[in-house]
């Protein structure tokens, strides 16, 4: 016997293309698991919220499964679905996860009228649950749920972290609209490209204070099964770029290592992009990045103030800040620049050497703004919040969702010795500055454009609707000497042209010639990179033998 499953993609308000990774997950268990399972894509179709009580009148499903994370928006669309599903003829068994429910689950039971909420990592807990709902066995033997038993929450202690994360069976992609989601945009996706999420690693080994995602330690995938899903997803689905979706890839110079030396031997034409660290940043592991493909990588700076950062237990110092982002725009990597406003210490200084540092250094291949912190439950800023009386003691969820995080863009909580007002102008002036900078360049660069269209006759111009890579166009800073590819010899514009504007044909980035120098490029480079780690770690191994022996 198995059990009949519906999972709730809910409208993420954004429009965007992106692939549900938390529900992909648990649906791969289930299919593992022998359960039969469909997908309610309100995200693709954008039905109304009343429509999903219609589904499940008209389809009988034995649970419904519902995954969100923390945020305004997200908490709205999770009462108005489970009114939906509570008002349902055939009403089935009610599941919540995610991080929006783990740290506040007798909150997210009360406001849902859900069964159970189920915390922390899913997959282990999920295959229990199925199991208990199935064989009508008792709710106490499943690890991480959380329930109401006469009115009083009840709780299991968590299922522990999963380690290995390749023993977790993969998505079942083929039961999502794969043509709706390999239509993501992300910086640096050119209109030809097909970009989709993955992830290649789980957790963060930094603690900052605004962070809601709090598991301990950093859980990796091997390299090869990683690139092996890749190949498959480029087979499978044409997708050309993939946008890494790791809290940060890149808390692990070791792991990253592996991923780029993994896509180098493969060759694949796939590019990507991820979420960095600037304490890892050198400019060989930058360039080894590029080389495997990695065109974006998006940076959680938050301010450029050592006191502010040290206040978010950052682990950043101005200084390393501005050096390794210098290096990344050196290698010819794109940087998203990603600050908030209004943490401990923050002031109209703090905010004006940010902006300072953003028109300095930003590329322009992204609007960028700056935000209001927001003490999400579960971040230690939202305990610090409650300590603090900027939320309610005896209500704190309550008081976040329902009165003070309305909007992410809009004061939660004020955390700094300025008034209300005094910080909102100070968001006001930032953003507008930093608006006004982006789309005079927008502007400049657009004028460009047109300017090489007639002068160069270039006929692979796609039309001013598109960006396609080329020299002074929306979206692309084009660097001469940083992106040049070497061909017979030469670095030559026409080559690069041919390669950022080339449509892929049968898995190969290139052609002929073209191909066999690229390939050659990287080898050479993965060879150099390879001699330079083993030298590197022999002098390590040295240093460590002469200082025994001293």
């Amino acid at each position: 016997m198995s059990l009949k499953v519906l999972f709730v993609v809910y409208d993420n308000g954004s429009y965007d293309h992106v692939f549900p990774m938390g529900v992909g997950a648990i649906a791969g268990v289930l299919k593992r698991d022998g359960h039969e399972f469909s997908v309610w894509n309100q995200d693709m179709h954008h039905w109304p919220d009343d429509n999903l009580r219609t589904y499940l009148d008209e389809n009988k499903f034995d649970v419904v499964v519902i995954s969100l994370i923390a945020g305004y928006y997200q908490y709205q669309k999770m009462k108005n679905l489970s009114k939906a599903i509570n008002n349902s003829k055939n009403r089935p068994f009610y599941i919540m996860g995610g991080y929006g429910p783990t740290p506040e689950p007798e909150f997210f039971i009360r406001k849902s009228g859900c069964d159970v909420v189920c915390m922390g990592e899913g997959e282990v807990t999920i295959s229990k649950l199925m199991e208990a709902i199935e064989n009508k066995t008792a709710l106490k033997k499943v690890p991480g749920i959380a329930w109401l038993e006469n009115n009083k929450l009840q709780q299991t202690p968590r299922a522990p972290l999963i380690h290995d994360l390749d023993s977790l069976p993969p998505a079942p992609y083929e039961k999502f609209p794969m043509h709706y989601y390999r239509m993501l945009r992300m910086p640096k996706v050119k209109s030809t490209d097909f970009c989709f999420p993955l992830m290649s690693a789980r957790g963060c080994s930094f603690k900052c204070t605004f962070c809601y995602r709090m598991d301990p330690g950093y859980r990796m995938r091997t390299p090869e099964p990683l690139l092996d899903e890749i190949e498959k997803l480029h087979k499978d689905y044409g997708i050309t770029y993939i946008a890494f979706q790791d809290d940060l890839l890149m808390s692990s110079v070791e792991h990253t290592e592996a991923v780029c030396l993994e896509f180098l031997k493969r060759n694949l034409p796939v590019r990507w992009n991820c979420n960095g660290r600037l304490n890892y940043c050198s400019e060989e592991l930058l360039r080894l990045m590029k080389d495997a493909g990695c065109r974006f990588i998006n940076y959680g700076i938050e301010s450029m103030d050592q006191k502010v950062l040290n206040n978010m237990k950052k682990g950043l110092r101005p200084e390393m800040i501005i050096r390794g982002v210098e290096d990344t725009l050196k290698v010819g990597i794109s940087p998203g620049l990603n600050f908030i406003f209004g943490n401990k210490g923050d002031n109209k200084k703090t905010i004006k050497s940010t902006v300072d540092f953003m028109l300095k250094y930003d590329d322009f291949a992204q609007k960028r703004t700056i935000r209001p912190v927001t003490p999400y439950p579960g971040s230690p800023l939202y305990y610090d919040a409650i300590e603090m009386s900027l939320l309610d003691k005896d209500n704190p969820a309550e008081d976040f969702y329902e009165r003070k995080h309305l909007n992410s863009d809009l004061i939660c909580c004020n955390f700094t010795e300025l008034s209300d007002e005094e910080f909102y102008e100070c968001l006001r002036w930032a953003n507008s500055t930093l608006l006004k900078n982006y789309f005079d360049k927008q502007k400049t660069s657009t004028l460009a454009q047109v300017d090489h269209l007639y002068k160069k006759k270039d006929a692979t111009f796609r039309g001013f609707r598109h960006s396609v890579g080329k020299e002074g166009q929306v979206g692309e800073q084009f660097n001469i000497k940083s992106k040049a590819i070497a061909i017979e010899g030469k670095e030559t514009m026409d080559g690069l042209v041919n390669w950022e504007n080339s449509q892929v044909n049968d898995g190969e980035r290139f052609s002929g010639e073209e191909n066999s120098t690229k390939e050659n490029k990287i080898l050479k480079s993965f060879d150099a990179y390879l001699q330079k780690k083993a030298i590197r770690a022999a002098g390590k191994k040295a240093a460590k033998r002469q200082q025994a022996s001293n």
